[in-house]
């Protein structure tokens, strides 16, 4: 997405000056510290403490009412915390309304106005703060320019197709020239294809823009293709914060292991330790491995074993190099999906065992119930705590 000459002008020492010299998207930084919200006696928000930088996209990622959502009501404004405090810059603003945070929301259904035209609802916002004629319709052109939009100023919400009134939704947050813009779960209502170009379109126009950005999905991919970092949060509570290749190579727990992406998840017992980044040996139902870990587990702290399915190879052969982990299993599914082959090996007692095979075009398959080995590196295999 190509901005276009009247776009604000980054300047990354103080404030994003428009084209009128005005203040646009001061820099911004977000504190929660020790957040609680209860609705009634439901936590909804367990002991929270959050840090998100100057102008990165931060990412509140979990399943279906973990308290992601809250969370960013609670950034807003919208909701007020049962304990502990949002600062902005440093600024204790808890309590303080939505409308004197200077934020920019994009709610999940858009909450576009159906009856106005598309310049009347991305004007919506400036008309309310008493903004001069004479601006808005160059602030409109320029919002609606920044997600090209342009020439559809007097279409209708039901004009337009998804992925445009999603735009629409988006202009009108920019248009205000917020400090911090909070997006709800902003693609979720888009079919898979629009899905793809609208989150594409979102990254690099908040990098382009290096304005504050908190954002709220449970979609795994999603987190891990727009964030700069990524919060994993379950049932009110955080789990791990972290970069996408933190999360997704070096879970903290199981549940972040289970929760991004596809973990093969081994039970086991440490049998022998070693420092934090070192190998330790791991005794499972299925077998005795070699480990890394992250952090310091003790002889007899049980333990889960993780492997990513694209880590491991299978085969017949009953060998395997020192630095490589192996055992043995039998197929019970296999399935093509696209770039790889992927195996359920049943390894022992009904555990399934995944396997993805990479360039399928040069793999012979194996049968339903075929006797098979699984091997995967002592690098690639890690141990967290249970």
């Amino acid at each position: 997405m190509s901005l276009p000459p009247a776009a604000p002008a980054s300047d990354r020492q103080g404030v994003i000056v428009d084209a009128g010299g005005k203040p646009g998207f001061h820099k911004m930084n977000i504190e929660l510290r020790d957040i609680v919200k209860r609705f009634g006696s439901l936590e909804a928000v367990s002991h929270v403490s959050l840090d998100v930088r100057d102008g990165e996209l931060f990412t509140l990622l979990g399943p279906s009412g973990c308290g992601k959502t809250t969370i960013l009501r609670l950034v807003g404004g919208f909701h007020n915390p049962d304990a502990g405090a949002v600062f902005f810059n440093d600024r204790d603003v808890t309590g303080i309304p939505p409308y004197e945070r200077n934020i920019g929301m994009v709610f999940q259904n858009y909450a576009l106005w159906p009856h106005m035209t598309i310049f009347d609802n991305v004007a919506y916002g400036l008309k309310i703060k008493k903004v001069p004629k004479g601006s808005i319709g160059e602030r409109v052109s320029r919002a609606l320019g920044l997600v090209n939009l342009e020439g559809l100023e007097k279409r209708y919400p039901g004009q337009l197709s998804g992925g445009q009134q999603q735009r629409v939704a988006l202009a009108r947050a920019l248009v205000l020239n917020p400090d911090v813009l909070l997006l709800d779960e902003p693609l979720s209502n888009l079919d898979a294809k629009i899905r793809l170009q609208v989150r594409a379109e979102i990254r690099k126009l908040q990098k382009d823009l290096a304005i504050t950005t908190v954002y709220v999905t449970h979609d795994q991919e999603e987190a891990l293709t727009l964030s700069d970092r990524i919060a994993v949060i379950d049932k009110g509570k955080l789990q791990q914060v972290g970069t996408p290749w933190d999360l997704y190579e070096r879970p903290a727990n199981a549940f972040v292991a289970d929760f991004i992406g596809i973990n093969n998840l081994i039970p086991g017992q440490v049998r022998e330790a070693a420092g934090a980044g070192e190998e330790i040996t791991v005794g499972t139902e299925v077998g005795i491995f070699l480990c890394r870990s992250d952090v310091r587990l003790e002889t007899g702290d049980p333990c889960v074993i993780c492997v990513r399915p694209e880590t491991a190879s299978i085969g017949e052969t009953e060998s395997a190099p020192e630095d490589v982990n192996s055992m043995s299993g039998a197929v019970s599914f296999a399935s093509f999906i696209g770039n790889a082959v992927r195996y359920d090996v049943e390894i022992g007692s009904g555990a399934i065992f995944r396997v993805d095979v990479q360039n399928p075009r040069n793999h012979k398959p194996y049968a339903i119930g075929e006797k098979v080995r699984v091997f995967f590196s002592t690098k690639t295999t890690l141990a967290i705590p249970a």
